[in-house]
């Protein structure tokens, strides 16, 4: 991975990234699409299940302006039941295969704390590894990513699913949360990994004020020099404050991703394809003008 400062002051770094042979310039914010293969998940929007319903779901959020699709299998809602490493393959390999032949140059993410996982994909096609455990939940996954040679994207949790939301604590929030990822990176880089994202992980082990604390302090994290992932789409800390559900979380999700724009944010994970496009053009016009 590479770093520099751009022309346009308005983002902080220019990145490039090996993405499984293909180089992936970041020089603007960039979305990722979230698909869900599973019953489970928290915003009933983002599963798909049928495989014309997933290929018609990747069309329309390339179209859109994707340049990620975030295959997911397992439910990572506080709560959540865990699935076994072969069944989360089951329901992915066919929709890797399928979104590949049918989008053969669309950079597809896969969502999973599994090593065994994770080498299945890539070797199916997908781009980039992304871990909500950054290595915790199988310590064969740094390992396995640094040997697989794809960028990978680790993101803070405090517990595990089943157990993030029990009364979560920090004594301050954004100083922790950055030295687990300085301890992190350190990590991944001793493991050979080259190409690094971070993701502060919104909702995962954080109660509103952390998560709220989190988002005005971005910032924080651009002294690690390394590009800034940001999970906010139709999440509990926008609902639950504007006491309605996912379902008419929208609103609030695009107020809040211009917020992590301004912060330096530099890819969007979103169920919503194209109103995240949208902000990203006004952001960009607004500082470009």
């Amino acid at each position: 991975m590479i770093a520099y400062m751009p022309k346009n002051k308005a983002f902080r770094n220019i990145w490039t990234f090996n993405c499984a042979g293909r180089l992936l310039v970041v020089d603007q914010p960039l979305i990722m699409g979230i698909i869900n293969l599973t019953e489970d998940s928290f915003y009933a929007g983002s599963r798909h299940m049928q495989l014309d319903d997933i290929l018609r779901t990747a069309e329309t959020m390339l179209q859109q302006g994707a340049t990620f699709l975030d295959l997911g299998a397992q439910s990572t809602r506080p709560g959540a039941t865990p699935v076994h490493a072969e069944e989360e393959w089951r329901r992915l390999q066919p929709a890797i295969l399928a979104i590949k032949k049918h989008f053969a140059e669309a950079y597809l993410s896969v969502d999973t704390y599994y090593a065994s996982v994770a080498r299945r994909a890539v070797e199916a096609g997908v781009d980039l590894v992304n871990d909500i455990s950054a290595g915790r939940m199988d310590p064969e996954m740094m390992a396995t990513v640094a040997m697989l040679g794809v960028p990978y994207v680790i993101m803070h949790m405090q517990g595990t699913p089943a157990t993030m939301q029990i009364q979560p604590h920090y004594d301050d929030v954004v100083d922790e949360i950055t030295a687990f990822f300085i301890e992190k990176v350190a990590m991944c880089r001793q493991a050979g990994i080259h190409d690094l994202i971070i993701d502060p992980g919104f909702g995962f082990g954080k109660n509103l004020q952390h998560n709220y604390l989190l988002l005005r302090h971005l910032h924080v994290f651009h002294a690690l020099g390394l590009p800034l992932l940001v999970g906010l789409s139709r999440k509990s800390m926008i609902y639950r404050l504007l006491e309605t559900t996912p379902e008419q979380a929208l609103n609030g999700t695009t107020a809040l991703h211009m917020l992590a724009l301004e912060q330096g944010a530099a890819i969007l994970r979103v169920h919503d394809v194209r109103e995240a496009s949208e902000v990203i053009r006004l952001w960009r016009y607004y500082h470009e003008c």
